[in-house]
């Protein structure tokens, strides 16, 4: 064992995982081979240990070229960062910050004070704070005003989004009592009026998320919703889920209701992600009312569901690229969303140049991440015939980089529209590299 751990081949794995972990790995190999009766050479148990070792590293996420047409996609970690998101996260890491110090006073400070200051300005709600996601608002929401109370949600809004996570379970984590009004395809104001209770802790309006209700439909407004709301007494609030903070029909793709719309209708509380169409870290927004806030300020549960430093440093630049539209395109989901279909077809041309078999193609994009299922963004694609399909789009995505692209008809589409311009030699030079993959046209 002594000679096995000071062998420069295992003990290279020191640092990373620690000479405890190589220990326990390297007996586990020995007794396996102790009972098979076949403990081998050296150098064969040695490789076995190291074998091991590689199961064991943690292999942490690593960057990956989206050439899937899916602006936010969830499983490639929603929308990138700006260059000013990023700059701010460096600017701090390495050191210490003012995140809890009044530096006029010399006493504790608010982490929240100025993030705080700049979600108030960006929604015009009278107070804001930050949490670690979406659902983590929500549930600080429930818990503060809601918990051993009754909530009513619209029954077509007992919606089930992405990983498993259903607004009924929520509820019932939270300490909430659910009550289901209206039917699943029309709901009426009068529905939520009926259902009013001295017990009911608030009125719920959820996102619909991943789907879509048409045909015989109806359901309250909101400027209903929250003047029951106001005669009642009773807190009105809103999850938005993706948190738009300006019209979507600017850049071509269908109206998502924005959260100065929501404010602006009379929401008591509005809730939203911070990495969706925010464009910036994953962080869960609570605006509203200035006294509700304050209430959730303190609530213990705060302290587990609190942000770090850097999330607030990345949110507080993302939000500053907010002013305007030009600022706005500072961020790359914008950036995306604004590049024109002249501009993607003039990037394709190095494409069909210099790959073998490439063509370019028109292409449906996606805003992804929960916002507008359905609402396609036209776009140019890259495509590469192949007669192993699967096998080109399997050698893209473990190359390095990884470029995830998709397959359509037979052909590897690389959709432009998420694929940085900046990132098109990268992928030129890898589909010449994966060129075995292809045939020629005709």
């Amino acid at each position: 064992m002594h000679r096995i751990l000071e062998d420069e081949r295992i003990a290279a794995h020191e640092s990373e995982l620690g000479r405890e972990r190589i220990k326990r790995a390297a007996e586990e190999v020995i007794g396996r081979a102790r009972l098979c009766g076949d403990e081998g050479e050296y150098d064969a148990i040695v490789a076995a240990v190291r074998n091991r070792l590689d199961d064991l590293r943690v292999k942490a996420p690593f960057p990956v070229i989206n050439a899937t047409g899916v602006i936010l996609h969830t499983n490639l970690g929603r929308a990138p960062l700006s260059s000013d998101a990023a700059a701010a996260i460096e600017q701090l890491a390495g050191r210490y910050s003012n995140l809890e110090y009044d530096v006029a006073t010399g006493e504790r400070g608010s982490r929240n004070a100025e993030i705080g200051e700049a979600l108030r300005a960006a929604t015009g709600a009278e107070d804001a704070l930050v949490v670690n996601n979406c659902a983590a608002a929500v549930l600080l929401v429930l818990d503060t005003l809601a918990k051993g109370r009754e909530v009513i949600v619209a029954r077509n809004q007992l919606v089930e989004i992405g990983g498993g996570f259903r607004v009924p379970d929520v509820l019932e984590r939270s300490g909430a009592k659910l009550v289901e009004v209206g039917t699943t395809n029309r709901v009426y104001i009068e529905d939520f009026e009926r259902a009013l209770s001295p017990q009911t802790g608030l009125l719920l309006r959820t996102h619909a998320s991943n789907y879509k209700i048409e045909g015989f439909t109806h359901e309250p407004s909101t400027r209903d919703l929250t003047a029951l709301g106001q005669r009642a007494g009773v807190p009105v609030v809103e999850d938005l889920g993706s948190g738009a903070l300006c019209d979507l029909a600017e850049y071509g793709a269908a109206h998502e209701r924005t959260v100065q719309e929501a404010i602006g209708d009379g929401m008591t509380l509005v809730t939203f992600s911070g990495d969706k169409l925010l464009g910036g870290p994953q962080a869960g927004i609570v605006a509203g009312r200035a006294y509700l806030v304050a209430r959730l300020r303190n609530n213990p549960l705060l302290r587990a569901l609190r942000v770090g430093k850097l999330t607030l440093a990345a949110l507080g630049a993302t939000l500053r690229c907010h002013r305007d539209r030009i600022s706005r395109e500072r961020l790359p989901l914008y950036r995306m969303l604004a590049a024109t279909l002249d501009g993607l077809r003039e990037r394709a041309k190095a494409y069909i140049n210099e790959v073998p078999g490439a063509a370019a193609c028109e292409s449906d994009a996606y805003v992804g991440g929960g916002a507008l299922p359905q609402a396609r963004i036209p776009s140019i694609a890259i495509a590469i015939p192949s007669e192993k399909p699967q096998a080109l789009a399997a050698a893209l995505r473990t190359g390095d980089p990884a470029i995830v692209a998709r397959i359509e008809s037979g052909r590897v589409l690389l959709d432009l529209r998420t694929v940085a311009p900046e990132e098109d030699r990268i992928v030129i030079s890898s589909l010449i590299v994966k060129g075995v993959f292809s045939i020629e046209p005709g």
